[in-house]
């Protein structure tokens, strides 16, 4: 079966199209990789400018962590300013598609308004019920993460599927065609135990579990274009005993690469120029 082509924003994906570059963007100071924090206006400015010069595809800008082994929750309202301050400036910088990554309906709304193309939720549409409503009115494209509130114990790659399934049935329920979304497995997210209300517990291993799921992107794709976000994430840590963040650039390069070799199409990451120029070299090469 041929994966469709779809659209995230006004950039095609999937298919045949390019792995495209999401660069990240944090307006959050508790945000776990702190080279990624932007707050000042001329501070987000030069980080959009930096990352569309190095070939980002589009801007994924945040106004909460929602890293699980972080206590970083901040109220609706200081999320919602951050947000609307950073996508004005974005928007005054540059005409790279903005996603919003934020599963609060309310900050969602405020950014639709303001003509955000996409929506990133990590937890799929399932944390705050108002959510699917929002979506349906303004219509954006989504980018859909696997999430449960409840225990996961099965299969990891199974549940990863079913979970996928019942975010893809919410969306349609408010009349967002699969052309308008892509799949994330939420890498890092799923955890024994966390310190937010964002992430989806389960009774393994979660290395184990990350490991498992970037070894088999292409079993739980149904179809569909995947977003993979590893960049500096706590399986790397644990693999190369980095316990800092920033140490991690060799880790992230490296679990990209394989990502895309596995069937990503689209790597969200803070390190633009040398995610593109690993991934350009792997594809000569494979």
């Amino acid at each position: 079966m041929i994966n469709c082509v779809n659209k995230l924003g006004t950039i095609s994906v999937g298919d045949s199209n390019p792995v495209r570059i999401m660069g990240i963007l944090n307006t959050s100071p508790e945000s776990f990789y702190k080279k990624s924090i932007s707050i000042t206006k001329q501070r987000i400015v030069d980080a959009v400018n930096k990352m569309e010069e190095e070939g980002a595809d589009f801007i994924d800008v945040g106004g909460m962590s929602t890293a699980p082994y972080l206590s970083t929750m901040v109220s609706e309202k200081i999320e919602m300013a951050r947000i609307v301050n950073a996508v004005k400036i974005i928007q005054h910088t540059t005409n790279l598609p903005i996603s919003v990554d934020t599963c609060r309906a309310a900050v969602a709304k405020e950014a639709l308004e303001l003509g955000v193309d996409i929506i990133n939720d990590v937890t799929g549409l399932k944390y705050d019920p108002f959510m699917p409503k929002i979506i349906e009115k303004y219509y954006p494209s989504l980018i859909l993460c696997a999430y449960s509130k409840k225990i996961i114990t099965g299969n990891q790659l199974l549940e990863t599927r079913q979970l996928f399934k019942k975010s893809l049935e919410i969306a349609k329920s408010v009349k967002i065609p699969r052309t308008k979304i892509v799949l994330d497995p939420a890498i890092g997210f799923f955890r024994k135990k966390g310190k937010n209300s964002f992430f989806t517990k389960i009774n393994s291993d979660w290395v184990k579990r990350d490991l498992l799921i970037l070894e088999n992107l292409r079993s739980i794709k149904l179809n569909m274009p995947l977003l993979v976000s590893v960049s500096n994430k706590s399986f790397i840590g644990k693999i190369l005993k980095k316990e800092n963040p920033s140490d991690r650039l060799a880790g992230s390069l490296a679990a990209e690469v394989v990502c895309v070799l596995n069937g990503a199409n689209i790597i969200r990451t803070h390190n633009v120029a040398e995610t593109k120029e690993a991934i350009r070299t792997a594809q000569k090469i494979s």
